[in-house]
């Protein structure tokens, strides 16, 4: 019997023609029908005791050749899979072939696969030598902002100053009219002027308790909500109280009031650990960001269709899904940025080719650089995992179920991530010019 051939038709589609013999397709009929008879129910016989061509006469040979097909196909694909060394990416699109006389029966089945990739010099890539811990300034930061969530909200007989906490009412209108979400009474807040829109803090700072006033401001462009992006508001406002956060003094007692630490020396350690942990998540973060967007710019191979739609499949639900959370239906929504689904898919082309592309560079890499994932490096992520969820090991692989290859594939990335960063090159970031001002 001829064997199975194989086509290129493009760099990440192959086409196979896969031969099945007469003798091959008659013991698939046979099982075939051995299977179907035993649920066949023709009057006068006992089930799985029909004779095949009163079962053929009754239901038709279709239902034994469709049922033989299935049985047979994907078994012979398998192996023409394994035959030629494929990896495919989805699943086949078949079409059974009109039989030639004197030939054996044939399916085509076209299969996506990976791209030939020949990555460009990955060793020594230049990154910016980001630092990987806290600065002096970033703890003395927290430690500051733990005075303030600690102190203690006094009243005071003067007008509004920047830092004060004031009970407020306020009523906002846009060419004399209210809008949605734009009022409230007795409200108590600070007042500083990166918790509001621009002029709205500043416009009440120096009023006085039992004090009315309109104050301007203007909402920034973009904004959370599109339909007030870039309008100039009016804000009728009354300050009802006034109050000063007093600061408790940093010192022991502060430690013991804010945390179960004995001294502010082992909150200062305690606190220096915890920002060293945040700014070198940040810092990975960067660096690997700029390292694989260079890794990206210098390689350039065609990517799988299937891998693209699927991608823009997922980035497509994920806005679905945070639309969805703020109540409003995805038609709607689209109506709202005037697009359809098919420019949308369109607008997520971009990125779905970034991060297929992103994908098979580093699994590339990961192949070459003999980088796996090891017994040791699953159990350390199983138990992360545990911590992480309160829940045990048992339980994770469980609510894992088949994304346990996902977990592997994260682990393998991070691995070479990882091995590209220590391969890197460390550029010292020139310091910013501090800006000039006009006399």
């Amino acid at each position: 019997m001829s064997a199975t051939t194989l086509k290129q038709l493009d760099p990440t589609q192959v086409e196979l023609e896969i031969p099945i013999s007469s003798e091959e397709f008659d013991r698939a009929q046979d099982a075939a029908f051995r299977k179907l008879v035993r649920s066949a129910k023709i009057p006068g016989f006992r089930p799985g005791k029909v004779p095949r061509k009163i079962f053929e006469n009754t239901y038709g040979t279709s239902a034994i050749l469709d049922e033989a097909l299935e049985r047979l196909v994907p078994a012979k694909y398998a192996d023409a899979v394994k035959e030629h060394g494929l990896e495919p990416l989805a699943r086949p699109e078949m079409d059974l072939l009109p039989q030639e006389e004197g030939q054996p029966l044939r399916v085509k089945a076209v299969v996506s696969v990976r791209p030939p990739i020949e990555p460009a010099p990955y060793d020594g890539i230049e990154i910016d030598d980001v630092a990987e811990t806290a600065t002096d300034e970033d703890l003395e930061r927290a430690l500051e902002t733990m005075r303030k969530d600690a102190a203690v909200l006094v009243p005071v007989e003067r007008p509004v100053q920047l830092g004060d906490v004031a009970t407020i009412d306020y009523l906002g209108k846009i060419d004399g009219v209210p809008f949605d979400n734009g009022a409230a009474t007795g409200q108590q807040t600070e007042i500083a002027e990166e918790r509001f829109i621009p002029g709205f803090a500043s416009g009440i700072v120096g009023m006085k308790a039992g004090e009315t006033k309109d104050i301007e401001a203007k909402f920034p462009d973009p904004y959370g909500a599109p339909d007030l992006a870039g309008k100039d508001a009016v804000f009728t406002i009354t300050v009802h109280e006034v109050k000063e956060p007093e600061l408790p003094q940093l010192d022991d007692e502060f430690a013991k009031r804010v945390s179960q630490h004995q001294t502010l020396a082992e909150l200062r350690a305690e606190l220096r650990t915890r920002l060293d942990g945040v700014a070198a998540q940040k810092a990975r973060r960067q660096i690997s960001s700029q390292l694989l967007e260079k890794l990206v710019a210098a390689n350039d191979f065609p990517l799988p269709k299937v891998l693209v739609d699927g991608e823009i499949d997922g980035l497509i639900d994920e806005s679905k899904q945070y639309v969805g959370r703020s109540g409003i239906p995805w038609d709607a929504y689209l109506q709202n940025i005037d697009k359809t689904d098919e420019t949308i898919r369109e607008d997520f082309r971009e990125e779905a080719e970034r991060r297929v592309k992103t994908t098979l560079l580093v699994e590339e890499i990961a192949k070459r650089e003999k980088i796996e994932a090891t017994a040791e490096d699953i159990e350390t992520e199983l138990a992360a995992l545990s911590n992480q969820y309160g829940q045990p090991r048992e339980r994770i692989l469980e609510l894992l179920g088949r994304n346990v290859g996902a977990l592997i594939d994260g682990i393998v990335r991070t691995k070479t991530i990882d091995r590209l960063i220590e391969r890197a090159k460390r550029v010292p970031v020139a310091p910013s010019e501090p800006a000039t001002k006009d006399a």
